[in-house]
């Protein structure tokens, strides 16, 4: 298994990780939770969401790269296909069912360290700007993008999505992937991406939202949604009918809307998209997303901390991601999560005048 040691390449590409950036930054996160008092806590997220969820990346960045790849996200299998096809898979029928092109300028709102991005360029043809908070990923994106020779057809801008630094009708199209459930008000953030939206362009996302089988009755949901805001930095997860709605409230017409993880199981994609994160160890790639791949990263970095090769704050943080997983894992068992709430909409035409 490869040992978890950011590279040179990669501590160039933001400021490093230095031990007080990261023993602090994990102490003023984990300042945000509290179970015992999440109502007060949940208050604050929302308030100081940006901050958060900057600490957030600049702790995980390099797990995620390490654990999952280059793109950020989850999506369902059917027998026989790989994890890595799969994901590219999710991201191209998203970008086939907006009707990108050559010659459409796109945003990608909260593009990680872009993954998606590369992969919707290449097949689309469409140039893809791509929009990130958190330096750090800006800078490793940017690089990316120029190391697979798509400079050209991508652009990353360091920005938040609640005030985009774009004029109004920028854009042909809008594309989210598990990025919105972040804002700590999503008419707010649907609205910002109606603004820099052309009249007739599409928005299409992957949303983060719980479903209808959720209970907040039930301790052990209550706990398990908890655990998934906690180890993703969300201020707080909603339902999937309230998500669709902050849509049609920020303006959009909403042309369809579906949970792709119950909704592709009956074409046939009956490996659910959290399988990997409770097994399915056939190579070493799927075996970092498995429990057991969990353990041994845990015991590598511990050693690794113990050394001082990795900085004191990683097994902290390696601690918060396990523990995300597993409630991620257990959300999946249960069907009362979705991180695939497809949703495709359209800005309205306005009426032409007439004299």
């Amino acid at each position: 298994m490869k040992q978890f040691v950011p590279s040179k390449e990669d501590v160039d590409c933001g400021d490093g990780l230095t031990t007080e950036k990261v023993d602090t930054a994990i102490s003023s996160y984990n300042g945000y939770f509290d179970a015992k008092n999440d109502g007060k806590k949940k208050e604050e997220r929302k308030h100081e969401a940006q901050k958060m969820v900057n600490h957030y990346y600049d702790l995980v960045t390099d797990f995620y790269e390490y654990g999952w790849g280059q793109s950020f996200h989850f999506a369902p299998r059917f027998n026989g296909e790989s994890f890595t096809e799969s994901i590219a898979r999710h991201e191209y029928y998203l970008a086939s069912r907006m009707g990108m092109r050559a010659g459409h300028l796109v945003l990608d709102v909260g593009c990680g360290v872009g993954g998606p991005q590369r992969n919707i360029v290449r097949f689309s043809g469409s140039k893809v700007v791509g929009l990130n908070n958190n330096e750090y990923q800006v800078k490793r994106a940017t690089r990316l993008n120029s190391k697979a020779k798509l400079s050209h057809l991508t652009d990353v801008v360091k920005g938040d999505f609640m005030q985009m630094p774009f004029e109004a009708a920028t854009f042909d199209h809008v594309y989210a992937i598990e990025a919105t459930c972040h804002a700590p008000d999503r008419v707010g953030c649907f609205s910002e991406v109606f603004r820099v939206l052309k009249e007739g362009g599409i928005f299409a996302c992957y949303e983060w939202g719980m479903t209808d089988n959720y209970d907040d009755s039930n301790a052990k949901h209550r706990s398990i949604k908890h655990g998934i805001e906690e180890g993703n930095s969300l201020p707080t997860l909603v339902p999937n009918k309230n998500i669709v709605d902050s849509v049609r409230k920020a303006g959009f017409e909403v042309l369809e809307w579906a949970d792709m993880a119950e909704h592709l199981k009956n074409q046939g994609f009956d490996v659910g998209w959290h399988s990997t994160l409770k097994g399915g160890c056939h190579n070493l790639s799927a075996m970092r997303h498995s429990k057991g791949g969990r353990f041994l990263t845990h015991q590598m970095v511990t050693v690794f901390e113990f050394l001082r090769i990795a900085p004191k704050g990683t097994v902290a943080t390696h601690n918060m991601l396990t523990k995300t997983a597993d409630a991620l894992a257990d959300s999946g068992d249960l069907e009362i999560f979705t991180p695939m709430l497809f949703i495709l909409a359209r800005k309205p035409v306005s009426p032409k005048k007439t004299n």
